[in-house]
């Protein structure tokens, strides 16, 4: 039985009673008199567990009260909350992934706790945790990185259910205006953040990039409530991070070369695919928007061919010479 085993023994013990003496302890953990001693300092010290011990018994118990000093902010306890080595190692590692979703550091600020107390329960020390951490390499890129205020403002009304004010700049058509928005979902996509939100200045359901967020307050007025399944039917039938009311489906072909990349790939939950003699690979994915779809098409090159609608394949063309011109003049001076 390794160390983190006996700490879930003696903790469960210690709640499943109401008070044991220290041989009591000992003979039940068959463990030393000197190590029982290590174990109870490190629920109490470490694991914020109230273990008290009475001097006149000469038992030890968990308390259920809570210091006075301490009621206005006192830590909540999970009793029997425990975890696996293994377990463990994979909390580390999901910190890992929202590290590198967390430029900003906006949610490793909160986080740090829980990752000192899983180091505590995984009996390694800070810098065994860290190197644990290390061998996890996470990359991403073209990130867009969002300014913490403004993450965490909008998770607060999210949670809060209050609505925004924010001024917020639209790339698409180059300018800035001023928005009140009743949060309803973040999303992250391809390593950025979106909010899903009724708009009421549009007076729709909209989805809306937080790096293109320049102010924002959260306003006292409830915010607009709407339904997890009307959001999802709104939002996540179209491709990739757009939506729209009109649903079409692409029908592409890959070279049996990129149908072996793209073939245990996901383009949209709800894809077709299959395999056709010459080896190559038909994907048909729906889309309400084609701004991504082209972009995602567009890095195949010369491996794959739109087949279906003829709109989309004309401007996939119309992108492929626009590329060939780039090059008309021939190779740049060096």
């Amino acid at each position: 039985m390794n160390q983190l085993d006996r700490l879930y023994q003696l903790e469960r013990l210690l709640r499943s009673r109401q008070a044991l003496g220290r041989d009591a302890l000992i003979d039940e953990l068959e463990i030393s008199r000197a190590t029982l001693k290590r174990y109870l300092e490190v629920l109490r010290d470490r694991m914020n567990v109230p273990v008290v011990y009475d001097r006149y018994s000469n038992t030890y118990s968990i308390s259920q009260s809570t210091h006075p000093k301490q009621s206005g902010a006192a830590r909540q306890e999970l009793p029997g909350v425990w975890f696996s080595q293994q377990e463990i190692v994979a909390l580390l590692t999901m910190y890992q992934l929202i590290a590198s979703l967390d430029s900003a550091g906006m949610l490793q600020r909160h986080l740090q706790p829980i990752l000192q107390r899983l180091t505590t329960m995984l009996g390694s020390t800070r810098m065994e945790a860290q190197e644990l951490q290390r061998r996890v390499r996470i990359v991403g890129a073209a990130r867009r990185e969002v300014p913490s205020r403004f993450f965490e403002l909008v998770g607060l009304a999210l949670t809060q259910r209050r609505r925004l004010k924010v001024t917020y700049f639209t790339r698409s058509r180059n300018e800035t205006g001023e928005r009140t928005l009743s949060p309803q979902r973040l999303v992250h996509h391809r390593n950025t953040w979106y909010l899903d939100a009724w708009c009421h200045t549009s007076k729709q359901l909209k989805r809306f990039a937080l790096d293109a967020v320049r102010e924002a307050h959260i306003l006292d007025v409830p915010a607009h409530e709407m339904t997890l399944s009307a959001i999802e039917q709104a939002m996540d039938e179209g491709y990739g991070i757009y939506a729209g009311p009109k649903l079409r489906w692409a029908t592409l072909v890959f070279t049996p070369w990129s149908a072996t990349w793209v073939a245990p790939e996901q383009w949209h939950p709800d894809q077709k695919s299959r395999k056709l003699p010459d080896g190559s690979l038909e994907l048909k994915v729906p889309y309400t928007h084609d701004d991504e779809l082209l972009l995602d098409i567009q890095r195949h090159g010369a491996d794959v061919r739109v087949m279906a609608p003829a709109e989309l394949r004309d401007k996939v063309l119309a992108g492929l010479r626009r590329a060939v011109a780039q090059y008309a003049d021939g190779a740049p001076d060096p």
